[in-house]
C-alpha cells in the first residue's frame, strides 16, 4: 500500500482534505476520506459495552452518540458553507474530539444527576410525588392517541425527557419488555445494564413527566 494512500495521512490532514472536497465535488474522494476519518473517530472514544460483552454502559452510549452527531453535523454543514469551528480539528484534530468528548459527558451527567435527584427519596424508593404523578398513566394508551396532533406532541414530549428515560420509552414502544425469567429474551434491563427496579423507575417517572407535558396532570 503506498504512502499516499489516505489511511496513512493525518487525521489534521484528512480533515483539511475533506473540507477541500467540496471544491472539485468528488463525492467519491469525500466518502473515501470520510469513512477514515469517522473510523478514528470512533475509535477515540468510549465503548458503551462492558468487558465481558454483556451489558451496556448507557453514559458511555451517550457520549459516543453525541460526539459522533456533533462531528458528523459540523463535516456535513461545512459541505455546503465555510465553519469556523472546524478549523480546530484542522490544527489538533485529537484536541477537538476530546474537547466535544468532554462537553458530552457533561451533558450526560447533568441528564443523569437530574434524573436521579427526582427520582428517589432518602430510602432509595420512588418518591410518592412521583408515584401518584405517574399512576397507571399510559400516554400510547390514551384516547387521544389516534390523533395526528397528539403523536407529534408526545415524540416532542419523549425527546425532551433526559435520555435514559427516553430510551426505555422508545424500546417500550417497540415491544421490548422491562425484564424476562428467560434467559434469551432482549430485555431493556439487560440492554441498559440496569435492575428492572430501576427501570421501572425511570419508566414512571418518564410517564409522569409526559402526563404533565401532555397536560394530563392539570387541575381542573
Amino acid at each position: 500500500m503506498k504512502r499516499s494512500d489516505p489511511a496513512y495521512v493525518p487525521s489534521e490532514c484528512l480533515v483539511y482534505l475533506i473540507r477541500a472536497s467540496r471544491r472539485d465535488n468528488n463525492e467519491a474522494w469525500f466518502e473515501r476520506l470520510y469513512r477514515i476519518l469517522i473510523e478514528r473517530v470512533l475509535r477515540s472514544l468510549p465503548r458503551a459495552e462492558s468487558s465481558d460483552g454483556k451489558t451496556e454502559s448507557l453514559t458511555r452510549a451517550v457520549v459516543r452518540d453525541k460526539v459522533f452527531s456533533r462531528f458528523v453535523e459540523l463535516l456535513s454543514a461545512d459541505r455546503g458553507t465555510y465553519i469556523d469551528k472546524l478549523d480546530y480539528f484542522e490544527v489538533r484534530f485529537d484536541g477537538a474530539v476530546a474537547s466535544l468528548r468532554r462537553d458530552a459527558q457533561e451533558q450526560a451527567w447533568r441528564d443523569e444527576n437530574r434524573s436521579q435527584a427526582l427520582e428517589y427519596d432518602d430510602s432509595g424508593e420512588l418518591s410518592p410525588e412521583v408515584e401518584a404523578a405517574a399512576g397507571a398513566h399510559d400516554p400510547f394508551s390514551a384516547s387521544d392517541f389516534d390523533d395526528a396532533d397528539y403523536r407529534l406532541r408526545l415524540d416532542a414530549a419523549i425527546e425532551a425527557l433526559p435520555t435514559e428515560q427516553s430510551r426505555i420509552i422508545h424500546m417500550m414502544r417497540q415491544g421490548f419488555p422491562i425484564d424476562s425469567k428467560e434467559p434469551d429474551v432482549v430485555t431493556i434491563s439487560k440492554v441498559l445494564g440496569r435492575s428492572e427496579k430501576t427501570v421501572r423507575t425511570y419508566r414512571d417517572k418518564a410517564f409522569a413527566a409526559l402526563r404533565a407535558a401532555m397536560g394530563d396532570g392539570d387541575e381542573r
